[in-house]
C-alpha cells in the first residue's frame, strides 16, 4: 500500500490524537479515589450568600449589612453585631476542607444543619454536621461530599447555636 507523504502525516496526526485522548483519561481510571480525596471549598467559589440558616437561627443580607433572626437567643444576653455575622459568613465562604471517604452514619444522628441560599441558585445548599470519633464531619448534601473539620472549626462555623 503506497501512501503519499501527506497521507502518512495525517495517519501520524490522528494516531497521536487518539493516543493522547486515551492516555489523558487513563489516570482517572487507575486511581479514582485519589483524585476525589482532595481539599475542596465548602461553598462554591465567588458565591454570593443571600441568607443562611441553622435550626432556629436565620442570618440574612439586608442591603450591604447582615441581620440575625435568632429565636434561640432572644431570652439570653447573647447578641451578634453586624461584624460578627460578616465573619461567620466569610468563614463559610473561605473554608477549604479535606474530603474524606464516604461515611456510614445514621442520617438522623446529625448534630446540626446549615442551609445557604446563594444568588443565582434555585435551591439552597445544605450541610449536615456529624460528630466523628475524634473530629467532626460535614456532609455536603448536593455534592455528596464528606468533609473533615476540627472541633474548633465546627464551633466557629456553627457559632450562633451550641453544638
Amino acid at each position: 500500500m503506497g501512501l503519499s507523504r501527506k497521507a502518512w502525516n495525517n495517519v501520524v496526526i490522528f494516531s497521536m490524537l487518539i493516543m493522547i485522548f486515551f492516555l489523558n483519561g487513563l489516570h482517572h481510571k487507575l486511581n479514582p479515589q485519589q483524585a476525589e480525596l482532595t481539599r475542596v471549598m465548602v461553598l462554591p467559589e465567588q458565591s454570593f450568600v443571600l441568607a443562611m440558616a441553622y435550626p432556629g437561627v436565620k442570618i440574612e443580607r439586608i442591603g450591604t449589612t447582615w441581620r440575625i433572626d435568632n429565636k434561640l437567643v432572644e431570652g439570653t444576653s447573647l447578641s451578634y453585631t453586624a461584624q460578627d455575622l460578616v465573619q461567620i459568613v466569610q468563614m463559610w465562604q473561605n473554608l477549604e476542607l479535606q474530603a474524606v471517604e464516604k461515611q456510614k452514619v445514621n442520617p438522623e444522628s446529625a448534630i446540626s444543619v446549615a442551609t445557604f441560599w446563594l444568588a443565582g441558585e434555585e435551591l439552597p445548599l445544605s450541610y449536615q454536621l456529624y460528630r466523628g470519633s475524634d473530629t467532626y464531619l460535614l456532609f455536603a448534601q448536593r455534592q455528596q461530599h464528606w468533609l473533615e473539620l476540627s472541633a474548633d472549626q465546627a464551633k466557629q462555623l456553627f457559632k450562633p447555636i451550641d453544638i
